[in-house]
């Protein structure tokens, strides 16, 4: 089974977005929430997903990842309200 890679977004407990990539979006939002993730997200915690995308490769992921990122806090938000994502 090939490996599926995921660019995403989480929503901080001050209502900030982070957008992140990882190949196991479950151990990462776990990671995020235990203060071992980014040092962003460490002082905002807790954050839920909100968005996530699926992709084939590692390098499409990060190009996603590095797209959303330069979108606006509304952007973002936008994206999140299309539901939330089922793990």
């Amino acid at each position: 089974m090939p490996m599926e890679h995921y660019a995403y977004i989480l929503e901080c407990a001050d209502q900030t977005y982070y957008c992140g990539y990882t190949n196991d979006l479950e151990k990462r939002l776990k990671t995020h929430n235990l203060g071992k993730g980014a040092k962003y997200t460490r002082a905002r915690l807790p954050v839920s997903l909100v968005y996530y995308e699926v992709f084939k490769t590692k390098e499409e992921a990060m190009s996603r990842e590095w797209h959303l990122k330069q979108l606006s806090h509304a952007e973002k938000k936008a994206l999140a309200s299309k539901g939330s994502p089922r793990l």
